[in-house]
């Protein structure tokens, strides 16, 4: 096999920083997108006269995109210019957010969401192995932490950020998607400047676009019945046979072409890595936790506290610290210490509480309490994410960093998406269930169960029942998420400890390449 490598560039810590400055800018502004339309969602879908189930799809049609090509970016990063490679994800973020902006309808708003979500998931499987190239794992803790914290930063603020563009009257919604654009036009300036990586070539490798297919397609129908069902048709229903068995004929199908493949988008011969699959197992729970949980966390505050975008976002501050505390901490123990097992135990068990804790919140529920619970999911998370990431980068050989790193992103985007898209059906589900409940008692008045309520115009008695029937149902999308937590923190459990090696990815890819490997 004819491999052609050019020599490994020696980093100093100057430079390492710099480019960790880039990455996490186009890191922030790509989680940003999925985010900071959380506490607009309201607005914007009362504005374009949008359903409860088109209010979850602006968020998970960003999300499958990203989820479905993060594989296919991670394959793309073992065999071209990784440098090349993140700025034409961000160019593409950038095309995605000016289409979003000019939107004038949920369709085109929705089209803009999977191009968004195509850049988003080159920048987040990129970024986790570009750093993974240049640092070496027993370095890797405090740089990971750092980029934990930019992941929670940017999930979390998005919404805050989001409310305060809401609520300025000369901006508008429209500058949630507005807002990122410099940001990643400053990103794609910086990595220019700043990265330096060697591009690796082998003349003989191929792009499994077959594969790639049929994960895609996979993975799209399955999510695409998760947010639908409960909504268009019913989950016992010919339509959910049709589309679970599709789905899972697409996959089964992907499984044969990787295993046979001569080089796959995902090698399934990762999965024989102990770490590697239970990492994979939890980052997927993880993310339903994570993303399943808070996307709906500011309809909460503005539905059933009547809290205006603005201050539902600074509501959300307290899961911010929590992950942000939580995963700089970490990072920062992990690499003096070495030691990384017990704070993803930890994180396991913060995740699980924090759940259950929310899985309490009503109309009536202090702002004080729903703030402690929110901490206390933050800090579960934050202990979880990144390390997670650590743990799988440090025990496969560096032949198949990108695409162990593209694989947990993966699936952690994966987790997120289904949390949202089934969560979603299950609020909606409910809402609609205690609407036809509450206001039947009422003598009929409606209210409208399936569209999103502008509580705003409607009476007194009205705005308490809706307070009521919204704070119930995401009271339960957190109680059917604790399971989810509760296996997480058993697949951490079961990851056997190693320690972290002294060398960075490059250095041993060039020495696994000497040795012929």
């Amino acid at each position: 096999m004819s491999i052609e490598a050019e020599p490994t560039p020696v980093h100093s810590k100057r430079e390492v920083v710099q480019a960790m400055w880039g990455l996490m800018l186009g890191m922030f502004v790509a989680i940003l997108a999925g985010t900071v339309v959380s506490n607009a969602l309201p607005r914007i879908v009362a504005e374009l006269k949008g359903s409860q189930s088109i209010f979850a799809w602006i968020v998970t049609a960003e999300l499958l995109a990203m989820t479905a090509t993060v594989p296919l970016w991670g394959k793309l990063a073992d065999l071209y210019s990784r440098k090349l490679l993140i700025q034409a994800s961000l160019s593409l973020f950038v095309v995605g957010s000016l289409i979003a902006g000019f939107s004038q309808n949920v369709e085109m708003l929705i089209v803009s969401r999977v191009v968004q979500g195509l850049g988003a998931g080159g920048v987040t499987a990129l970024a986790t192995i570009v750093m993974a190239a240049m640092i070496p794992p027993r370095e890797l803790g405090k740089y990971s932490g750092m980029f934990g914290a930019v992941f929670g930063v940017g999930t979390v603020a998005g919404p805050l950020i989001g409310g305060v563009l809401v609520d300025t009257s000369w901006l508008g919604w429209r500058w949630c998607f507005f807002i990122g654009i410099p940001f990643t036009l400053a990103a794609i300036y910086m990595l220019q400047r700043t990265l330096r990586l060697p591009v690796v070539r082998n003349e003989k490798t191929k792009i499994d676009y077959l594969g790639a297919f049929l994960i895609v397609s996979g993975v799209s129908t399955l999510l695409i019945w998760s947010s639908l069902a409960g909504q268009k048709f019913e989950w016992a229903s010919g339509w959910t046979a049709g589309l679970v068995s599709l789905g899972v004929l697409l996959l089964v199908a992907a499984v044969r072409v990787e295993a046979t493949a001569h080089d796959p988008i995902v090698p399934l011969s990762i999965f024989r890595n102990r770490t590697v699959s239970l990492a994979t197992i939890a980052s997927a729970l993880v993310g339903i936790a994570m993303f399943g949980g808070t996307v709906f966390l500011s309809q909460y505050f503005q539905l059933s506290l009547g809290k205006t975008p603005t201050q539902a976002g600074l509501l959300g501050l307290p899961l911010i610290f929590g992950l942000l505390i939580s995963s700089t901490v970490a990072g920062q123990m992990i690499t003096k210490f070495g030691k990384w097992k017990a704070f993803l135990v930890a994180g396991g068990v913060f995740m699980v509480g924090g759940m259950l804790l929310l899985s309490t919140i009503t109309a009536q529920t202090t702002v004080f309490m729903v703030s402690v619970h929110m901490f206390v999911l933050g800090v579960g998370v934050g202990l979880m994410m990144q390390n997670l990431v650590l743990a799988a980068q440090n025990d496969v050989p560096a032949k198949d960093l990108g695409a162990t790193t593209s694989t947990l992103t993966f699936f952690r985007s994966l987790g997120g998406a289904i949390g949202v898209s089934a969560l979603g059906a299950v609020l909606a589900n409910k809402v609609s269930s205690l609407a036809a409940e509450k206001f039947g008692a009422m003598g009929g008045v409606t209210g409208g169960e399936n569209n999103v309520p502008d509580i705003s115009v409607l009476p007194p008695e009205i705005k308490a029942v809706i307070a009521d029937i919204y704070a119930t149902a995401t009271a339960e999308i957190f109680l059917v998420g604790a399971p989810f937590a509760v296996l997480a923190l058993l697949a951490v459990a079961f990851i056997k400890e190693k320690p972290l090696k002294e060398t960075s990815g490059d250095d041993r890819l060039a020495a696994e390449m000497a040795a012929g490997h």
